[in-house]
């Protein structure tokens, strides 16, 4: 898979992640947001009051590993700390957040639905 397919495959992740978070009564906020050389975040909803921040792990399958495991402890850092940037400058430090992981898992050549699997308080 090249650079570019794989990076296609990211944001049809994202799409599919968003589509069913809202699935589930999730208000989607923002997508990808970034901060220059701190990180990004996917996707920034809401579930009520509490502010959740997602990280989008889209894969063909779960043959190797599963996609969240390549959430590790750097990558959890980064959104942390980019997730309290945005909680700043929104106003809302004070407001209860949560981090999840949401799984997207499709083969593109099989042509299949995507199976999503959400973990909530990932990390």
């Amino acid at each position: 898979m090249s650079m570019a397919d794989s990076s296609l495959t990211g944001r049809e992740g994202e799409r599919i992640a968003a589509i069913a978070l809202e699935g589930k009564g999730l208000v989607i906020v923002a997508r990808n947001y970034a901060v220059h050389r701190m990180g990004e975040i996917d996707i920034i909803a809401r579930d009520g009051e509490i502010v959740v921040f997602v990280e989008v792990k889209t894969r063909k399958n779960a043959d190797f590993a599963r996609a969240a495991d390549f959430v590790g402890a750097s990558k959890q850092q980064k959104i942390r700390n980019t997730a309290l940037t945005w909680l700043i400058e929104q106003g809302e430090s004070d407001r209860q957040a949560r981090f999840d992981v949401v799984e997207v898992y499709y083969d593109r050549v099989a042509g299949g639905p995507a199976r999503v699997n959400h973990i909530e308080n990932a990390f």
